[in-house]
């Protein structure tokens, strides 16, 4: 049932985190996935695994958000604290990292097909929060900033599934199980 519970709750947190954009607030995305969060590490068994992929999805996503916003692919309705990578949405790579452990184990020693759904599911997020919620703006033509968005997570998602794979693997094996 928890991956069920983890499912739901990611995908409210993402919901708070693009209609408060849309709305031009960052707060209510940062709030929502800081309870995400607290849930998903006071229940983890794999806490040390989630950190270091929240970490790690955290620095990756501000340096593809910047490069996306710096080339002029992307504009967000609710950029604070700067124009490049806003708060929710950083705030929502962490989310997603939170995920990858109890959501996407299948994917954890798949790397092709984890490649194929980041470069799939990416965009579709992001079009939908453009369009649905306009919490974001895709430059025109959109198939730059959407082909953009697919190499970016085509190869964040499978970087994120292998480092978990790899991390789990040095756990002992009680933690894991």
């Amino acid at each position: 049932m928890t991956p069920w519970i983890t499912l739901a709750a990611y995908e409210l947190a993402w919901l708070v985190a693009i209609e408060g954009a849309g709305r031009g607030h960052a707060w209510p995305g940062v709030l929502a996935v800081a309870l995400f969060a607290a849930w998903r590490l006071a229940t983890s068994r794999t806490r040390l695994v989630d950190l270091r992929l929240a970490a790690t999805a955290l620095v990756l996503g501000l340096a593809l958000e910047t490069l996306w916003t710096g080339s002029g692919l992307l504009r967000y309705a609710a950029p604070w604290p700067g124009a490049t990578a806003p708060a929710w949405l950083l705030a929502l790579w962490v989310a997603f990292a939170l995920t990858i452990v109890p959501l996407f184990r299948y994917l954890h020693a798949r790397p092709w097909l984890s490649a194929v759904l980041g470069a799939i599911g990416g965009p579709l997020a992001y079009l939908g929060a453009a369009r649905g919620w306009h919490a974001l703006v895709l430059a025109t033509p959109v198939w730059r900033p959407l082909l953009a968005i697919a190499l970016g997570w085509a190869v964040a998602t499978p970087l994120l599934t292998s480092l978990a794979r790899h991390w789990l693997l040095q756990l002992p094996r009680q933690a894991h199980a």
